[in-house]
């Protein structure tokens, strides 16, 4: 039995709570552990507002609280009648991540509040703020007045006190697969959060929510005439947004309160709001780097459905098998095995006359290769779930722990939301099932991820964000170059994402105005800046064997980190990432992007070991490369440095740069477990 160990811990209850930079008389604020942030609450003509300042000076203006139930409203003649106050100091370990030991400091207050007027309903509202920002949830107690309840509008705000720069994408957005754009606040629609921002000030918020637990998910809508965000809950078909039954809680409403864009992607305040750890036993559990039989796909070299093209063959399987076992892949992903295919209406226990499945699953055994199952329901979830024991059940006696699962459906049963509380019922049914069988999920077209890989680690990815695939098939040309130095402060905020970076064939026979707008460098790059604890390489297995030394970088690269930096970022133009590699060998792998624009990155190694010296393996542009003209030239060159370094490398428009960096011995040699 495996338990993850909390490394310090410290905790201070009490009723009277002094902040520091609040208002120390005032029972109502609390301050985040270095006195920065601070919150208030009041009430004012029975209203419950609150309000948060960073060393003084406004974020949020008075924003209010409560809901308009079926049968109620919580959200006038309501009075204050307790609040308590608790602080917390620890560390924990994450089984896979961006960074193994999370810190996880903060104060805490929570609101207990009544309804003046008879029946005099009750509930509470709980407020962390952690240095890096905020979280807050509401909770209903146990009350004979309040029992089984429908909530019709959840009246949370963030009043915002500037017109800031923000990242978005429409709420109406299909599976969150669009492009996010850049507007003013008070130009925003509705919206789906995260919800990234840049004041005047130059500081980074984001909004967004954790432990997405039985509810509906957030979505923001501006009020008319103000700055003013309001939270817009995904309803359901007949209109109603949850159904509740006390005592229960609501998500945790959340912003990141960040000095630069690059801490924005070093905070884990979602994941220090979900709860800890629910499975005893995570060793079954690993992260990885996998291939597939997908991009042939969408080629139309190969067909999902069986025929004369079916691409989910024995023999094909079995060769994409042998490849990843020669370049160290740890699965092989076989969409299209199973009946259903040319109907869309799926048998998950029954493969295609053509595809072994014991055959195929002994022989990847044999390779130390496991097969990736494959389960894509159009978004019939009713359906999918009266298969779903004896599915999971059908990989598990063959020795599959890792399912790929999909909702193409524009809608759940031809009628819900994905982001309803129906969608987030039927996905955490199906997170926990496979749990339940030690089967690792990759959930594609999700609800919005909120963190729930702490509580569930055999979550290991989502989609949830406009893929690589899209530079495959979308008529408009495919994603532009500014899309990756953007998601990672966007959607990367929420959670790992399943981008599926890798391709390294930039013509498209079926779509030629389409392609991927990147240099072949740019791909390695995004093997590191795009995190994902399950990462696919995209292409097809020869286009990797025409280019065996960049293919190197990607085999090489892990997908679970000891630590992450970010030296440098600007949303929209260029990112940065380092991060360092779980175990002994103390490497390096650095991924740098830059937008349309050519750059020249010139990156400080000063987070190097002292005293130590580094072989610099570096895969960057080659010098005429451009993403548009010319985007297969690869350098790949060694240099030694240390951490008083500075590397200077010049980026092409599209362009990008991976590094390896690999501590020396004293002989100038790398050891065996760095080779």
């Amino acid at each position: 039995m495996k338990r993850l160990p909390n490394y310090s811990l410290l905790w201070v209850s009490f009723i009277v709570f002094l902040c520091t930079g609040c208002n120390p008389a005032s029972q109502l604020s609390v301050s985040s552990p270095d006195g920065n942030l601070c919150l208030h609450v009041e009430t004012e003509n029975g209203k419950l507002y609150y309000e948060l300042s960073r060393n003084g000076k406004p974020i949020l203006d008075k924003s209010r609280l409560g809901f308009i139930l079926k049968e109620d409203t919580l959200a006038g003649h309501l009075e204050i009648t307790e609040a308590l106050h608790h602080s917390f100091s620890g560390t924990w370990e994450q089984i896979w991540g961006e960074d193994r030991i999370v810190e996880n400091n903060y104060h805490e207050m929570t609101i207990r509040v009544q309804k003046t007027s008879a029946p005099k309903r009750k509930f509470n509202v709980v407020f962390r703020l952690f240095n890096d920002g905020f979280g807050f949830r509401y909770e209903f107690p146990e009350q004979e007045a309040l029992k089984d309840f429908v909530i019709m509008d959840e009246l949370t705000e963030f009043a915002l006190t500037g017109d800031h720069k923000a990242w978005s994408i429409p709420y109406e957005t299909h599976f969150y697969e669009a492009l996010y754009e850049a507007s003013p606040v008070s130009k925003l629609g509705w919206v789906s959060t995260p919800l990234t921002m840049e004041t005047n000030d130059g500081l980074f918020l984001s909004i967004h929510e954790a432990n997405l637990t039985d509810y509906a998910a957030m979505n923001l809508i501006p009020k008319e005439g103000s700055m003013t965000l309001k939270a817009n809950l995904t309803p359901w078909s007949t209109g109603e947004k949850v159904f509740m039954k006390a005592p229960r809680v609501t998500p945790w409403r959340t912003m990141i309160v960040a000095e630069s864009a690059g801490d924005l992607l070093l905070s884990r305040l979602m994941l220090n709001l979900n709860e800890p750890c629910r499975i005893q036993d995570t060793s079954w559990i690993q992260p990885g780097r996998y291939i597939g039989i997908w991009w042939t796909y969408h080629m139309h070299k190969h067909t999902w459905h069986t025929g004369p093209r079916h691409g989910a063959t024995t023999a094909n399987a079995l060769r994409h098998i042998d490849f990843a076992a020669r370049h160290g892949f740890q699965g092989v992903l076989i969409e299209g095995w199973n009946k259903g295919w040319d109907t869309y209406h799926f048998n998950f226990t029954e493969p295609y006359p053509d595809f072994d499945l014991k055959q195929i699953t002994d022989y990847a055994a044999s390779k130390g290769v496991t097969l990736i199952g494959h389960h894509e329901t159009d978004g019939w979830v009713s359906d999918y779930e009266n298969q779903l024991e004896a599915a999971f059940n059908l990989y598990k006696d063959h020795g599959v722990q890792i399912v790929k699962t999909g909702y193409v459906g524009k809608l759940l049963d031809g009628k819900e939301r994905h982001s309803s509380q129906f969608g987030v019922r039927h996905y955490r049914k199906v997170i926990e099932l496979a749990a339940d069988k030690h089967i690792m999920i990759d959930n594609h077209e999700p609800v919005m991820p909120t963190g729930l890989q702490r509580t569930f680690p055999n979550l290991m990815t989502q989609e949830g964000v406009r893929g690589q695939e899209w530079d495959a098939w979308d008529k408009d040309g495919g994603n532009p170059p500014v899309h990756t130095t953007i998601i990672p402060f966007t959607r990367g905020l929420a959670g790992p994402m399943d981008f599926t970076p890798g391709t390294f064939r930039f013509e498209n026979p079926v779509l030629p105005q389409t392609r991927v707008q990147t240099t072949l460098a740019k791909q390695l790059a995004l093997s590191v800046v795009l995190y994902s604890p399950l990462q696919m390489a995209s292409d097809e297995i020869e286009n990797y064997e025409r280019n065996p030394e960049p293919f190197s970088f990607i085999t090489t690269c892990p997908t679970t980190w000891e630590q992450t930096i970010v030296p440098e970022a600007k949303i929209g133009e260029y990112v940065t990432i380092a991060r360092k590699e779980r175990g002994s060998s103390g490497r390096w792998f650095i991924g740098s992007i830059t937008n349309e624009q050519p750059r020249e990155m010139q990156l400080p190694l000063s987070f190097l070991d002292k005293g130590k010296r580094y072989k610099a393996v570096i895969y960057r542009d080659g010098d005429k490369a451009d993403y548009r003209t010319n985007p297969y030239p690869v350098i790949i060159e060694e240099q030694e440095v240390t951490g008083e370094s500075t590397l200077q490398i010049a980026q092409a428009p599209g362009g990008g740069t991976g590094i390896i960096l690999s501590v020396l011995s004293s002989s100038g040699a790398t050891s065996d477990i760095q080779k």
